[in-house]
């Protein structure tokens, strides 16, 4: 069973969300953060990525970025203003992109089941980046980060959505990115109807936001050393999977290990089927290269994955284990700086763009992961490759906060 728990949000007020909503805090660097939040002082990115206030070079991690955070959430909460719920509710939320629209719960999920295997995982965590995360929640006493979790849909649930998204919603905007964003609070029985059928919910799965629940945890285990239970769960928003939108997620490669184009393409050719190809993979097994001023399909379908794992069949880590690491010299895909990542809606043309302005060597483009591969991966207790998934759209950090 999954445990939804209501929670008294805090949250701007409806003429100000737009303006206090923001991208997740991990989507984007420091200067695109600088950038996005410039001439918005009710931005939450001020929260979120509390460096963009202080002088350029500033490390991200040292002691006087979370103090500014601290100081930014408070300043924020007068601006906005920002206001608590005078009662626990549970919400919902909806993500429209183009013809693309989800539907999800917004509540607080319970970190025992989290530690339980409960509520599942498909990646592993850096522990720097659960540094970060673990002291901005427990400096600001809040949540501001949202988890995206997914869950087999069903009917039951799908019911107590229309009930609720039949009514007028609390916040209904655009953002500057295009994607719609609209959120509800359920009325009491509607609440008490999803309580009950996600006592039927066997699992739920981390989709986006793994980091985000580890960092809950640690900081839970920190505030228990300082005799508080306050921070018991975390913040997200649950998604029924047949309406989640996984995109892919694009490599490239800043040079070649010492070989020419050709030395690459005939070394390819002599481990795999290599033909013409456009900048979209036709299906699965197929991966799209950019290199040398033409397109490649590289046809992996026939590769030996390293074992009978679901995980080790992906793309990603048939491309990893036969040409990223043996050709490219790849190892580590986490930590190796020759290699990058551009996932989502930007698609090949990004790619193609690195490579025809010198930034990236070669680049691939690769069908997307489904949800059932991550759902099944995650029921064996695997992991995924690094970088394996973009979900998109995403949800906007600011509207609901938790807090501890």
């Amino acid at each position: 069973m999954a445990t939804l728990r209501p929670f008294a949000a805090l949250r701007p007020s409806r003429e100000h969300a737009a303006l206090v909503s923001s991208v997740p805090y991990d989507v984007v660097s420091t200067d695109e953060a600088r950038q996005l939040a410039n001439g918005n002082p009710l931005s939450f990115l001020h929260v979120t990525r509390s460096e963009i206030d202080l002088p350029p070079g500033t490390d991200p991690y040292s002691e006087q970025v979370y103090v500014r955070a601290r100081e930014n959430f408070a300043a924020l909460r007068e601006r906005a203003p920002m206001l608590q719920e005078d009662a626990p509710s549970l919400y919902f939320y909806r993500l429209r992109m183009g013809g693309h629209e989800q539907t999800g719960v917004a509540a607080c999920f319970s970190i025992d089941e989290y530690e339980q295997d409960l509520i599942k995982k498909h990646e592993r965590t850096r522990r720097d980046k659960e540094d970060d995360r673990t002291r901005h929640m427990i400096e600001l006493g809040a949540q501001t980060g949202v988890v995206f979790l997914t869950y087999r849909s069903t009917d039951e649930i799908d019911r107590c959505a229309r009930a609720v998204t039949a009514d007028a919603p609390l916040y209904d905007f655009n953002a500057d990115d295009g994607v719609h964003h609209t959120i509800w609070k359920s009325g009491a029985s509607e609440a008490a109807c999803l309580l009950d059928a996600f006592k039927r919910i066997r699992a739920l799965y981390i989709a986006d936001g793994h980091h985000r629940v580890a960092s809950a945890a640690r900081a839970r285990a920190e505030m228990r050393t300082r005799g508080s239970d306050a921070a018991d769960a975390f913040l997200a928003v649950a998604f029924p999977h047949a309406d989640v939108q996984i995109l892919p997620y694009n490599r490239t490669v800043k040079d070649l290990a010492g070989q020419t184009p050709d030395g690459l393409l005939a070394a390819l050719r002599a481990r795999l089927p290599v033909r013409d190809g456009g900048p979209v993979p036709r299906g699965k097994g197929e991966v799209s290269m950019f290199l040398g001023g033409r397109l490649h399909a590289l046809d992996l379908s026939g590769a030996a994955p390293a074992d009978r794992s679901r995980a080790s069949g992906l793309d990603v880590a048939l491309l990893q284990q036969h040409v990223l690491e043996p050709h490219l010299k790849i190892g580590d895909v986490r930590t190796d700086k020759r290699i990058d990542f551009i996932g989502g809606a930007r698609g090949s043309a990004a790619l193609e763009a690195a490579v025809k302005s010198g930034k990236a060597a070669v680049a691939f483009a690769m069908h997307p992961v489904t949800i059932d591969d991550l759902m099944s991966i995650a029921d064996e207790g695997g992991i995924m490759p690094p970088k394996s998934t973009w979900f998109e759209p995403k949800l906007r950090d600011g509207l609901l906060v938790h807090l501890f």
